[in-house]
């Protein structure tokens, strides 16, 4: 064979390999759960995430701009919101009850914070329920997010730190790892 033939042969051999790969690619993109994640078109972030109120106040918009009409205000600095959508400088975000809008990015911070789900959850010096109880956190408090594996995080609110039960936050996913 001469130099050209195999050069031409691997080409074609190459192109058959890139377009076999894309192929499975996108194969689990669409059929296998979890292996692809929507990204913002804004930010290339992933959505749905979570972030917090950065502002003591917040307008929440119908839409995503100052002539849409607002219907509520976020009246809580530090709590966490999902975000689902992003548009322009403006990103759709929901409470803990599902109560949203569209806010503007500046009001918004990436500092992780979480809602506790449960009146006096109890927050553990390690994570494991045999651990000594280190606080007992009212339902309503937000506390500043920090580590979590499989089952816990650790959290931070008045001064007190320790692990909680992920299922008893808001504002982590269930599946979600920090460290």
């Amino acid at each position: 064979m001469t130099g050209s033939t195999f050069q031409r042969a691997a080409g074609v051999r190459g192109r058959a390999l890139v377009f076999s790969l894309l192929c499975v690619g996108f194969f689990l993109a669409c059929v296998v759960p979890g292996a692809a994640m929507e990204r913002g078109p804004v930010t290339n972030l992933p959505l749905p995430r979570f972030v917090s109120m950065k502002a003591a106040e917040g307008n929440v918009r119908r839409g995503p701009s100052l002539t849409h009409r607002i219907d509520w205000v976020f009246k809580r600095r530090g709590m966490p919101l999902e975000i689902t959508a992003e548009y322009g400088h403006w990103r759709r975000v929901r409470d803990r009850d599902g109560a949203g809008g569209w806010v503007h990015y500046a009001l918004l911070s990436g500092a992780r914070t979480v809602l506790i789900e449960n009146d006096m959850t109890q927050v553990f010096t390690r994570p494991d329920t045999r651990a000594p109880v280190a606080a007992a956190f009212e339902l309503g408090v937000i506390a500043r997010l920090g580590e979590c594996n499989a089952d816990w995080c650790k959290v931070t609110a008045g001064g007190y730190r320790g692990w909680a039960r992920k299922d008893q936050l808001w504002g982590v996913a269930p599946d979600e790892l920090r460290e």
